[in-house]
């Protein structure tokens, strides 16, 4: 079932690895797959015909309790498209800001000098709700899995105030070496910022 590589590369559905048995960054993932494991097979299959086999349930707007952590985004005046609410793509820049704005904050991202950096592999986003310029937006994050240098954050907007999610996606990033671009093992300062967004069971 699975496709195994022989070293890191970046394929046209994501990231492979040798360092261990295959194994996959995370729930949910569909047409981009992270696996680890040693063939001489270097192609890496579209796993998204395995996840569409899987039951499928119609997706849900998320409650705040949902979430670890919560920042405040102010909305633009370029935000807005001509139907006056925030454009779709818009959504993707707010993952973004969250998300490192925490691991700023948190003093584990260093964006301009830093030895690690992310990289997305993977973005999807359901919308519930309109958001729209001038309110802000009030930004959950969580974390759904932590690999050995992979992480999948959940993201909950809510519109000032509301207590359902307007919008609900995720991310995955995989961490690599600022000049060689290969992957690297997440250090552990930035592994103990991680476990803080994690959702007790």
């Amino acid at each position: 079932m699975y496709r195994e590589c022989d070293e890191w590369s970046i394929y046209p559905y994501g990231y492979v690895d040798a360092r261990g048995a295959p194994e996959q960054i995370g729930p949910g993932l569909s047409g981009v797959a992270l696996y680890r494991g040693k063939t001489d097979d270097r192609r890496c299959q579209n796993f998204s015909s395995v996840v569409n086999n899987r039951s499928m349930t119609r997706p849900q707007a998320q409650p705040r309790a949902a979430y670890a952590h919560f920042s405040t985004i102010t909305t633009r005046w370029m935000d807005n498209d001509m139907y006056g609410h925030v454009n779709n793509v818009t959504y993707y820049s707010y993952f973004d800001t969250a998300v490192n704005t925490y691991l700023i904050d948190a003093g584990v991202l260093d964006i301009h000098a830093g030895e690690v950096i992310g990289l997305v592999i993977e973005t999807h986003c359901n919308y519930f709700a309109p958001l729209s310029f001038p309110k802000p937006v009030e930004a959950g994050i969580r974390v759904a899995h932590i690999g050995k240098s992979s992480v999948r954050y959940e993201i909950g907007l809510f519109e000032a105030g509301e207590p359902m999610a307007a919008a609900c996606g995720h991310f995955v990033h995989v961490y690599v070496d600022r000049a060689t671009r290969r992957p690297t093992p997440l250090p552990e300062a930035f592994l103990k910022a991680l476990n803080r967004l994690q959702m007790t069971q």
